[in-house]
């Protein structure tokens, strides 16, 4: 087991659209049976299948040359339908990592070092199921154990002694921290105008995170009524608006119209009457809100040219923590080379505990049988006892010493 025999073939957001990477994820009904065609077929000693919207990596060990013919092979095995264009591209584009390279590279992923967005914790769990997965179908071994093993600690690491991960970068996170701040309770009515994909994935997220009673609004009433079954709300089309009597806690709203939609006249529809401050986010572009709604009215109200803003500014706050991360990843990548090479000894050794306990079954019953068999039953224990003593700690000797002998040599 020498870590010189790791490797990692990523295909990334860095390299290839979604749409690419979306051709080499494998369906939960077939991917065993896939995974196990590339480890057999490719004489893969341990394999780990990692599958996300935006990167797909391959990790295992093999003794076996990884070169464009093995590379070729293993996007074939995975996808039989890939184009030979589609091939030659992955084969000339995908990164490939060996070694320690390999073992930096799965701990950035791993502390988001490498995501699409710096700083989301989501890739840990992803990694985390990956590795589940693959030894739940008796893919993995020893490296991967302790290399997942080490991963997930060096993430957690990450995430808690740094603020890689403080400030929230998307559009989703920084609304939702909003309405957490306004003290938003989860049963607040959010009134969705507009159900395309920018409102569609805000009021998902909204609905994650337990919110619960949405009202959708959208030109195309078949449009709304799909998203509105998706989150267990009501849907009305865009004319409907003068006639909505229910009021709303927070609106967001997100239409391609190219004037104000939110009027006055259908804010104070919407409005009902009620006093208490009203949160509206509106993620239009141009915006949706009329400016002599937000002078006339009691409301908190936030632009997606805000929102962006603010992100950007806490993308500036996530990189100033790169390098500290990177200085931890580095650290971690050390003391795992040190992990592999203590578990290379320890299996060395594994045949000796099996052997002293020979050697001493062989004195006791052939070359000091007559002088053992001699003695009473409690001197014969006694013995024994001893024996058994001396070769636990001569196990447990041999094995430290030898660790400091090669730990030491490194």
């Amino acid at each position: 087991m020498k870590q010189e025999y790791f490797y990692i073939i990523a295909v990334t957001h860095k390299k290839f659209s979604l749409a690419e990477i979306g051709k080499l994820h494998a369906d939960d009904s077939s991917v065993k049976d896939i995974l196990t065609k590339i480890k057999t077929g490719l004489h893969l000693k341990e394999l780990v299948y990692l599958s996300t919207c935006n990167r797909v990596e391959f990790l295992f060990t093999t003794q076996k040359p990884v070169n464009k013919a093995f590379i070729t092979n293993l996007f074939s095995l995975l996808n039989t339908n890939l184009k030979k264009a589609e091939v030659k591209k992955l084969v000339t584009y995908a990164k490939v990592y060996t070694g320690s390279e390999a073992v930096n590279h799965i701990l950035c992923v791993a502390s988001s070092l490498d995501s699409l967005v710096v700083g989301e914790r989501e890739i840990i769990t992803q990694f985390r199921q990956a590795y589940d997965k693959c030894n739940e179908f008796g893919l993995t071994g020893d490296v991967m154990r302790l290399l997942s093993r080490h991963t997930i600690e060096t993430a957690k690491q990450i995430f808690t002694e740094t603020d890689i991960a403080k400030n929230p970068v998307s559009v989703m996170s920084l609304a939702y921290r909003l309405l957490k701040e306004k003290n938003i309770k989860d049963n607040a009515r959010c009134v969705f105008i507009g159900a395309g994909q920018t409102n569609a994935t805000m009021a998902k997220y909204l609905k994650k995170h337990d919110f619960s009673t949405f009202t959708v609004f959208n030109r195309s009433l078949p449009k709304a009524t799909q998203l509105a079954e998706e989150l267990g709300a009501e849907a009305y089309s865009l004319a409907q608006l003068k006639n909505y009597t229910k009021g709303f806690d927070v609106l967001i709203t997100c239409t391609g119209s190219s004037a104000n939609l939110i009027t006055s006249d259908v804010y104070n529809q919407l409005v009902q009457g009620e006093t208490d401050k009203k949160i509206i986010i509106d993620l239009a572009v141009p915006v949706d809100v009329h400016p002599q709604v937000l002078k006339k009215h009691n409301i908190d109200y936030i632009s997606i040219t805000d929102i962006k803003k603010q992100a950007r500014q806490n993308v500036s706050l996530r990189k100033k923590e790169i390098k500290v991360c990177e200085e931890i990843i580095a650290e971690k990548t050390a003391e795992f080379a040190s992990i592999l090479r203590e578990r290379t000894i320890e299996l060395a050794f594994g045949e000796i505990p099996q052997k002293i306990k020979e050697i001493n079954n062989l004195a006791l019953t052939e070359v000091f049988a007559k002088d053992f068999n001699v003695l009473d039953e409690n001197s014969r224990q006694t013995v024994e006892k001893i024996m058994g003593y001396l070769e636990k700690k001569y196990n447990a000797v041999a094995i430290t010493t030898a660790k400091k002998v090669f730990l030491q040599e490194k």
